[in-house]
């Protein structure tokens, strides 16, 4: 086994918890969404949604079974686009932003954990974590812009944040111990979900 994979695999494990810190939101106040480009982005600087995302990706593939490791984030993806939908009619919510957090908190939780649940139990997980962040952004969309380009951005690039939570945790259990390496990310994301907490 290449030496160097297991440090490669950590690091960047340790970079997807720790880099973004610096242009993390807690979303203290509303913030206006529009056009593809934003979307795309969101995702990816935003340290509660690619946590969260990438976080139940690698918890998706912990399962060990190649379907839920596709039907868990496609559950989550299609729970996402309801949850826009429902915020594009709505208002921007404190208590959406709660429930953001505390997915965050939940997934680090589940990765950290590494046990296997139901098909059925996954998706239900996936549908509620999915709703809070969909809802968070179309109810943040200025009026007058198109919700469909921002949607399709948010959607591409929270599906590739997916993907490479699943894509992570199969590297790792092929090259080291993947559980305590899983265990350590789960716990970086609960410490990072906290801080989020405080900076609230």
């Amino acid at each position: 086994m290449n030496r160097t994979l297991p440090l490669a695999i950590l690091l960047g494990l340790l970079a997807l918890v720790v880099a973004p810190l610096a242009l993390a939101h807690p979303h203290p106040h509303p913030h206006v969404h529009g056009g593809f480009g934003h979307g795309l982005l969101h995702p990816l600087v935003g340290l509660d949604h690619l946590l969260a995302m990438a976080g139940f990706g690698v918890w998706a593939s912990q399962q060990g079974d190649a379907r839920k490791a596709l039907l868990l984030p496609a559950a989550f993806l299609a729970a996402m686009v309801a949850g826009f939908a429902i915020g594009l009619a709505s208002a921007p919510s404190m208590a959406v932003e709660f429930g953001i957090l505390g997915s965050v908190l939940l997934v680090g939780g589940l990765v950290a954990w590494g046990g296997r649940l139901p098909l059925s139990a996954g998706m239900g997980l996936a549908a509620v974590f999915a709703l809070f962040h969909g809802h968070a952004h179309g109810a943040e969309m200025a009026a007058g812009l198109s919700g469909l380009s921002f949607g399709a951005g948010f959607l591409l690039a929270s599906a590739g944040l997916l993907a490479a939570g699943v894509g992570l945790e199969r590297l790792a259990r092929r090259s080291v111990p993947a559980m305590p390496l899983a265990r350590g990310a789960g716990v970086g994301i609960v410490l990072a979900g906290l801080v989020l907490v405080a900076l609230f």
